[in-house]
């Protein structure tokens, strides 16, 4: 049984990487894995300093908390009702590069990331959608937007 194609001229199948190849290339994980050596979204980042690991956590969670901000805050919506559409364009813009920051950053199957943007989103959806509906009167909505715009921008 010939299985050689037409116009191939009897090339073979590429060879699966051999093993000093992926050894150079580095470890990329396919699984959650849990170490505080992990890459972060660029090479070499946190490292492997525990230090730098919590600084990275920290951050990610800080960004996954702006997200939701910036996706559910009524303070936001109702100063940018006066903005033209340029100005919420470019918001959206930003919105959608973090929130594929974020995705890109869990792509990392560290476990600590993954823990830290789902509880980023999950505080900031409490924030900002949750705690504002159970305040009825329009003046409180008000300073308790600015108070959450104070708090994340310190």
């Amino acid at each position: 049984m010939d299985h050689d194609m037409p116009g191939m001229g009897g090339m073979s199948p590429p060879s699966p990487p051999q093993d000093h190849m992926m050894m150079s290339m580095g470890l990329t994980h396919m699984t959650f894995f849990w170490t505080k050596n992990a890459e972060i979204l660029f090479s070499g980042w946190p490292g492997t300093r525990t230090g730098m690991y919590v600084l990275a956590l920290i951050i990610v969670f800080v960004v996954s908390l702006f997200v939701e901000w910036l996706s559910n805050s009524n303070y936001l919506k109702d100063k940018m009702s006066n903005y033209n559409g340029l100005v919420k364009t470019f918001v959206h813009g930003l919105k959608i590069a973090l929130a594929y920051l974020l995705m890109l950053a869990i792509m990392s199957f560290n476990v600590g990331v993954f823990i830290v943007v789902v509880a980023g989103h999950t505080l900031g959806y409490f924030l900002f959608v949750e705690a504002l509906n159970v305040i009825s009167d329009g003046e409180d909505i008000e300073v308790v937007g600015q108070l959450f715009t104070i708090v994340i921008v310190a």
